[in-house]
């Protein structure tokens, strides 16, 4: 069995802090914790405009919902992304999939 993480472009990521709402309900995290942060990251570059890229980092408390994944579901972080730009699945796949997208980044928490 192959071990499972998640992808994540964040080429797409519009910093909505979605998966980080749906995380700390479906684990009834306290206000400041929670298994996903989105971190916001502001570019300032000569005769451009600012770009600003936002990042979901997993965090220590990221257990890629294994309770959601017995039941079927996909976790909620990823199921909750209004950009869809998080993708779930085995570690393998995932990883052929970044090929195709540059500006990813795959976690696989455990």
């Amino acid at each position: 069995m192959s071990k499972n993480g998640l992808l994540i472009n964040y080429e797409y990521c519009t910093g909505c802090h979605t998966c980080e709402v749906a995380c700390q309900q479906e684990h009834d995290f306290p206000v400041g914790k929670c298994g996903i942060k989105v971190t916001e990251y502001v570019y300032a570059a000569d005769k451009k405009p600012v770009a600003v890229d936002f990042m979901p980092f997993v965090t220590e408390l990221c257990d890629l919902c294994i309770e959601r994944n017995r039941n079927g579901e996909l976790p909620a972080c990823v199921k909750h992304c209004q950009s869809f730009c998080m993708s779930f699945g085995p570690i393998d796949q995932l990883a052929a999939q970044m090929q195709k997208t540059p500006r990813s980044a795959l976690f696989a928490p455990w």
